[in-house]
């Protein structure tokens, strides 16, 4: 088991050991760290307990359609007409941020550069050596070897992929045009893992690879990432100053249920692959969502200390503001 997988796992314990949870949910892996640490505060505080299983979004929307969990999540946001079929609603949670990390031997993190259409064009299978002129024209004095790229990917239904892919297809006319975005697709090439936890595993133990993961992952790992660019083209590292600025574009309405992707954001220091995550709930079951929303809201309260020391971004004031009043036109109280 790698170190992050023993973190996850003793969080995961930590926040349902006095008994069986009280409130479930299951879904996103992206912003997984950051749930179990809330909800081992939130036992420790009131004694009510939150299990949450990190099963990816594509799980977590097909488990609260069939109101298998009490809440979903999921970091492919839904759309209204969406909602409405399946009689749910959300609100985001939480801003994280995707990295492309890598395991090369000799390179250090934010040490590589690489361009939005290299990164898409060595997902698609185009760029197959480390050592390749794409790689090189942005990368002088830096030593590339001459060795195949292993791409690590997700292999289950991830709204991390569907956000990483949807970047991509910004970046790349033939991303958009072979591929465009999902939460699972025909991967070109490379190998998969399931989660954010197991892509990080594949990259820890596979030399020369590369992949896409949640930022907290990233640092819980101690993975090299490498510097991307802006829209405007300008260089920018996986630092929680870029994730801010990129993030302060967020522009959220309960009309559309705070629908909204936030891959490259305008700014020379916007981050480009910047995402918030999800929480779904069932439209017809008030009390249990009651309970839920006491849960997210004592987050909100007190646990903007803890996103920031996982590499997360809280919500803006205004916008947990404007999660409470779209709770009380839902009829949560």
């Amino acid at each position: 088991m790698t170190k992050i997988a023993k973190g996850l796992l003793i969080a995961a314990l930590a926040a349902t050991s006095m008994m069986a949870g009280k409130i479930s949910g299951a879904g996103a892996t992206f912003p997984a760290p950051l749930y179990y640490d809330w909800a081992y505060s939130y036992a420790k505080e009131t004694k009510n307990r939150i299990n949450y299983q990190s099963i990816g979004s594509g799980g977590g929307i097909k488990q609260i359609s069939a109101r298998v969990v009490d809440f979903g999540a999921s970091d492919k946001p839904m759309k209204t007409a969406d909602l409405k079929k399946d009689k749910l609603f959300q609100f985001p949670a939480v801003i994280g941020s995707i990295v492309v990390a890598l395991n090369v031997p000799g390179i250090k993190d934010e040490e590589l550069k690489l361009k939005n259409s290299v990164v898409a064009d060595i997902f698609a299978g185009k760029i197959t050596k480390w050592n390749d002129a794409a790689i090189k024209a942005d990368n002088a004095g830096l030593v590339l070897p001459d060795e195949k790229i292993i791409v690590c990917h997700r292999s289950d239904g991830s709204g991390t992929t569907y956000n990483f892919t949807y970047y991509l297809a910004q970046a790349s006319k033939n991303w958009k045009n072979n591929y465009g975005a999902g939460k699972a697709i025909d991967w070109a090439t490379g190998i998969g893992g399931k989660g954010n936890e197991g892509v990080s595993s594949l990259i820890i133990q596979t030399p020369y690879s590369i992949g896409y993961i949640e930022n907290a992952y990233k640092e819980q790992s101690k993975l090299a990432a490498a510097t991307l660019q802006t829209k405007s083209g300008k260089w920018v590292s996986a630092r929680e100053e870029n994730f801010k600025a990129a993030a302060k574009y967020a522009s959220w309405t309960k009309e559309d249920n705070f629908y909204a992707l936030l891959a490259l954001q305008p700014g020379d220091t916007s981050y480009p692959i910047v995402a918030a995550t999800f929480i779904l709930l069932p439209a017809e079951k008030l009390k249990t969502n009651a309970e839920v929303i006491k849960f997210f809201d004592y987050a909100f309260k007190n646990g903007d200390a803890s996103a920031k020391k996982l590499g997360y971004i809280s919500l803006p004031e205004e916008t947990k503001n404007l999660i409470r009043s779209y709770w009380a036109d839902k009829g949560i109280k």
